[in-house]
């Protein structure tokens, strides 16, 4: 099943639906693939606008896109953005009683859907409309759940293969923020898509400032680090239930919003958690990595790890929860050697433990580098920078080389004489002279290094025997109790002579006590608060997340471009035709009362409702005016309700009728003079057009 169609229709599509006025990456060329009807696999980082891939498309389709989607949980909210653009949609799962399944299978078979998530484990109660008949398009999401070589495997996804031997003739898009080229391959085989096109983007978030500290004090650190991210929405990653727990209720005795979330909650529990999260109501969400999957939550600022990933592909999808917006966010990442050593005992004896132990290497390459972090993380996906990005940790602050070469000799000098026997802590206590039980019950005080690195720290020997195995001097057999042992490198630096270089700890800074200043308000940031609080408002009332009314870019670009005209308000990016419906009004009110004082009415706004008024005064209809103008109907019909308010000779009555102008009166009444237009819409069930509801509004105002 394919679909022609010009570049020009998927632009308006685009901004109609989305808001935006351009393409991204290679949505464009993902688009016209699905369209024709072919597969496509599509790699796109985590905000990097993969839904659009499949959501525009279905817009254009005559039929049902079904969206396979792992987690029933987060369903309504991806319905509920689609349906805050003007886009039919639903889901279907096990949630949802009989009666109510048989009424989504039902506008499915009247074609009054065009979109349906569903979990995989829900598809059989889809064999009514598996069929060409109804369906036009399926998107597997989060595809690399399908691939054991993904690092977030779902025997659920497995049956998934089935959908394109039953259904050949139409389009298949499978999407996710991290394959590698064995994942890519298996979501290919087991889709049965072998022919599908894949699109690789670009994985560079740069929006994303990237930072890993020492483990030390990481409580106080984290605590720290919102005290400089007040008001600001994160999670924190952590290794087991009982840390999730831990870290939340320490946070909440400092009177910060947070909770936890993990396995161990029931489904009623994690519902509420995520719920919460989205809705604002909570601030920070300490979770294990079940957490996240799926969240469309633009205005996520920050993640933070309290323990490492066991690989790469986790730990980036997880910071991709940051910043979905585009606007700048920061991840976080605490690396501790205990960390490594815990992840190491969880891949024994598993089945691939070979690759997931390389996996980790790589991961513990990444926390200890001594050189630009994104070309790391990047470079494992295959891509690779020119430069260094500038916005890391270690390209702010370069780390101190010296010449460790004596260091260096001892250490390996030590680990040498007790022949491989002891793991890094004991190496360091024999260095440092202790006489702790372990030392002196196996005699390694009469080892001829003991003592002769007294002068150094404890954590500090770490920071450079740590360093020492990343250079591949010495390394950890994990079989061995962890014991350290020295490789055929070693033997350069103790018998030849090579020199070592090492960094310097550096130390975290401690909290600098606050000065009493209040903080400079930028210019501008008084409005963004008030389009802000208008924004909770609306979405207070709407029962949906505030983002989904508008994201903070949109809000940003409306506190700096102020627009006070329908057709201004149309050019921000992320307002598309509907959202310029339903809450256009209000927040144009917000910005013209803002700047009542400053602002007199501009010139383009009276010219525009000028030169619609000439046309209609020439015997033009409102359908002939807006294609004269190349405007909406509804702008049209925006500018009469205007030139009825500024007195113009004009009878409003001629596009609303008396009895709906009575309806909406008594509605208003009902709903407690609501300020936006989609309470009326939704109490009439959308049999009265929004610019009827806003041409009786007027009338209303008017005539008291």
């Amino acid at each position: 099943m394919s679909v022609s169609v010009d570049q020009n229709t998927l632009l308006t599509t685009l901004k109609t639906y989305f808001g935006y006025d351009s393409f991204r990456n290679q949505q464009s060329k993902i688009i016209e693939t699905v369209l024709g009807g072919d597969d496509a696999i599509v790699i796109m980082p985590t905000g990097g606008g993969k839904s659009i891939c499949y959501q525009l498309p279905a817009v254009l389709f005559d039929g049902l896109t079904v969206v396979i989607s792992p987690l029933i949980a987060l369903m309504k909210d991806q319905v509920d953005g689609l349906k805050a653009n003007g886009i039919a949609a639903d889901f279907y799962n096990s949630s949802q009683s009989a009666e109510d399944q048989q009424k989504i299978l039902d506008q499915v078979a009247n074609r009054e859907l065009k979109l349906l998530y569903v979990a995989p484990e829900s598809l059989a109660g889809l064999n009514p409309i598996l069929n060409k008949t109804y369906i036009s398009c399926i998107a597997i999401d989060e595809a690399h759940c399908i691939s054991s070589w993904g690092h977030d495997f779902r025997p659920s996804y497995q049956q998934l293969g089935f959908l394109k031997k039953s259904l050949p003739q139409i389009s298949m898009i499978a999407l996710t923020a991290t394959a590698d080229k064995a994942t890519r391959e298996d979501i290919a085989n087991q889709l049965n898509i072998s022919e599908a096109q894949q699109f690789i983007s670009s994985f560079d978030r740069k929006n994303i400032t990237l930072e890993v500290r020492s483990a030390d004090k990481r409580l106080n650190q984290i605590k720290s680090f919102l005290e400089k991210h007040p008001d600001t929405s994160g999670i924190i990653y952590c290794l087991s239930r009982k840390t999730t727990e831990s870290v939340s209720e320490s946070l909440k005795a400092e009177g910060i919003a947070a909770t936890c979330y993990h396995a161990g909650l029931s489904f009623e529990e994690r519902n509420k958690v995520q719920e919460d999260f989205i809705y604002d109501k909570t601030q920070v969400v300490c979770a294990t990595v079940a957490f996240g999957m799926g969240i469309d939550k633009s205005n996520v600022r920050w993640v933070i790890h309290y323990n490492m990933p066991k690989n790469l592909e986790g730990y980036y999808q997880e910071i991709g929860r940051a910043g979905r917006d585009g606007l700048k966010s920061h991840a976080l990442l605490f690396h501790s050697y205990a960390d490594v050593l815990q992840l190491r005992r969880f891949t024994q004896g598993a089945g691939n433990e070979e690759v997931q132990n390389a996996k980790l290497d790589r991961m513990k390459q990444y926390a200890e580098a001594t050189t630009c972090r994104r070309k790391i993380l990047l470079s494992y996906f295959g891509e690779f920078l020119a430069e260094d990005c500038g916005n890391c940790d270690v390209c702010k602050n370069p780390p101190q080389f010296f010449d460790g070469t004596i260091l260096a000799q001892k250490a390996l000098s030590t680990i040498a004489r007790v022949k491989g026997s002891e793991p890094i802590g004991v190496i360091i206590d024999i260095l440092r002279g202790a006489k702790n039980a372990h030392i002196l019950d196996h005699q390694l005080d009469q080892v001829s290094t003991y003592g002769i690195g007294k002068d150094v720290s404890w954590k500090d020997w770490q920071h450079y025997v740590l360093q020492l195995i990343n250079q591949g001097y010495c390394e950890i057999a994990f079989h061995l109790r962890n014991n350290l042992h020295l490789t055929e490198s070693s033997k350069e630096i103790l018998f030849h002579g090579k020199k070592v270089r090492l960094t310097s700890p550096t130390e975290v800074l401690q909290k600098e006590p606050i000065e009493a200043k209040k903080p400079k308000i930028k210019k501008g940031n008084e409005l963004f608060e008030k389009l802000r609080a208008l924004r909770a408002e609306i979405a207070k009332e709407e029962e949906i997340p505030a983002y989904l009314v508008f994201s903070d870019k949109t809000l940003k670009e409306l506190e700096q471009v102020r627009p006070v005209t329908e057709m201004e308000f149309l050019e921000i990016s992320g307002v598309g035709q509907r959202k310029l419906e339903v809450y256009g009004d209000a927040f144009i009110k917000a910005i013209i009362d803002f700047q009542k004082n400053k602002i007199k009415k501009k010139g383009s706004k009276s010219a525009t409702h000028q030169v619609t008024y000439e046309l209609l005064k020439e015997g033009l209809s409102v359908e002939a005016i807006a294609t004269k103008r190349a405007l909406k109907d509804t702008t049209v019909y925006s500018h009469l309700a205007k030139l009825a308010q500024d007195g113009a000779d004009l009878n409003l009555y001629n596009y609303v009728s008396q009895t709906e102008v009575a309806q909406i009166k008594t509605a208003r009444q009902e709903l407690g003079h609501p300020e936006g237009l989609k309470p009326y819409f939704e109490h009439f069930e959308e049999k009265i057009p929004y610019y009827k509801i806003r041409l009786a509004l007027t009338l209303i105002e008017m005539e008291g």
